[in-house]
Order: structure tokens, then C-alpha cells, then sequence
């Protein structure tokens, strides 16, 4: 995924993006709007909105540093296999952690989404490279979690089959996205209570599929959605929360 943390050209929200409530800490309408506090940070990220025509805002509801309470709303249309956005939460990542110095990575998040009939995934994205000063808008590697797969979209790859990771079934999807590897874990169906230690899904990868877990250094730690297509929708996220250890 693209995510540039440039703040450009403020894309307008129209109507159908209702007013903020007050109680929110930050309103990001901008195509690259971004805010950070607590250890977290949160970004609108519309990478890809000029595949088709569309706006989203993201809003942050809560925050403090057991975790982050956020929602985005966003309606897209046209280019209908292509990604428009990657609205999310990320944990700031301390520099200079190697995957295999970090003991656990355990996540916590509850969400919910007020419209199932579009095209979209809701999912962890993480990127990790051997250089520690890589840029953040990609890496080496390259590890998705889907929580959800709505509608018929699909990850980066070819699937390897069925595995069981961190107590969870999961199709395994492998593939390149340019020079970086990109692994996708795909849930069978819809996981709207996720709470693992991420740790186990690269020790699966080191075992199975060769990741360098003593060469890698982790990039960013993220959750969100990333609609293709669908009317106005709402992915509300409860407390997010990430610690590495």
C-alpha cells in the first residue's frame, strides 16, 4: 500500500460525510490527512482515489496509549478492481527493532462496519525491510492480515492453501507487489474481535516461507480498510491497540 505522509490538496467532503461530533479529537479530510499522539497515528491515506471518483474522511474519536478509537466514512465508485484508499491506525513503530529481537506483538481491535455490500477488506498491514531507514510507503516484505473480504476482492498472489495461525484458520496468499513479497493471511469469514500476538505469524513465515526475521526490521503496524468500490460506509474501530515486547 502507498502511504505518503504528504499533506496535499484538501479533498472536499460533501454532505453525505456528516458533521463531526464534537467529542472527536481530530477531523482528516485531506487525501493524505494525518494525526499522531499517544504513540499511535492515524491517516485518510486516499492513495488511490484518482482510479475512480469518491471522497472518505477519517476521524479520531479517542486516544490515549492503551489505544485509539477511530472511524472512517468513505463512498466509492468506478475502477472497481483498483484500491482507492487505506484509511488506519498505525502503532509508532520504534526505530531499529529487528522482527526477531521482538519477542511479542500483541494486538487487540473490535470493529464493525455499517454497510457489507461493497467491495473492500478490513486488515492489519505491516512492512518490514532490511534497511531500518527504509521508507515508510513500502518495504522488503510485506504481511496482511484480512479480517474481512468483502465482495469478490482479492490479495496480491496465489493462494497456498489452509493454514492455522495464532488459534485462527486462514487462506495464505503469496505473491510480489513490485520488488516487495506480500503475504495475506485471508479470513475465512468475518473476525470483528481480533486479539493475537502478531509474533506468531512471522514465526510461522520463517518456518514455511524463509522470512528473514533476524535481517527484517519492523517499518509499521497497522489496521484499517481498503474499499474498491461501495455506497457510503462506516468502519468504526474500537480501541486498537498494539504492544511490542
Amino acid at each position: 500500500m502507498q502511504l505518503s505522509l504528504l499533506l496535499l490538496s484538501s479533498v472536499a467532503a460533501a454532505t453525505p460525510l456528516t458533521a463531526v461530533d464534537k467529542r472527536q479529537t481530530a477531523t482528516l479530510c485531506e487525501q493524505y490527512g494525518y494525526w499522531s499522539g499517544n504513540g499511535y497515528e492515524v491517516n485518510n491515506n486516499n492513495w488511490g482515489k484518482d482510479a475512480g471518483s469518491g471522497q472518505q474522511c477519517t476521524y479520531v474519536d479517542n486516544a490515549s496509549s492503551s489505544g485509539v478509537t477511530w472511524h472512517t466514512t468513505w463512498n466509492w465508485s468506478g475502477g472497481e478492481n483498483n484500491v482507492k484508499s487505506y484509511a488506519n491506525c498505525g502503532l509508532q513503530v520504534p526505530a531499529g527493532r529487528l522482527v526477531s529481537s521482538i519477542n511479542s506483538m500483541k494486538t487487540s481491535v473490535s470493529w464493525t462496519l455499517t454497510n457489507s455490500n461493497v467491495r473492500a477488506d478490513v486488515a492489519y498491514d505491516i512492512f518490514t525491510a532490511a534497511d531500518p531507514n527504509h521508507d515508510h510507503s513500502s518495504g522488503d516484505y510485506e504481511l496482511m492480515i484480512w479480517l474481512a473480504r468483502l465482495g469478490d476482492v482479492y490479495p496480491i498472489g496465489t493462494s497456498q492453501g489452509n493454514v492455522n495461525v495464532a488459534g485462527q484458520n486462514w487462506d495464505l496468499w503469496v505473491g510480489n507487489n513490485g520488488a516487495m513479497k506480500v503475504f495475506s493471511f485471508i479470513a475465512g469469514s468475518p473476525v470483528n474481535s481480533f486479539n493475537a500476538d502478531v509474533k506468531e505469524f512471522y514465526t510461522y513465515l520463517e518456518s514455511s516461507q524463509g522470512f528473514p526475521s533476524s535481517s527484517q526490521y519492523l517499518l509499521t503496524f497497522q489496521m484499517g480498510t481498503e474499499p474498491f468500490t461501495g455506497e457510503q460506509t462506516t468502519l468504526t474501530v474500537n480501541n486498537y491497540s498494539v504492544n511490542l515486547a
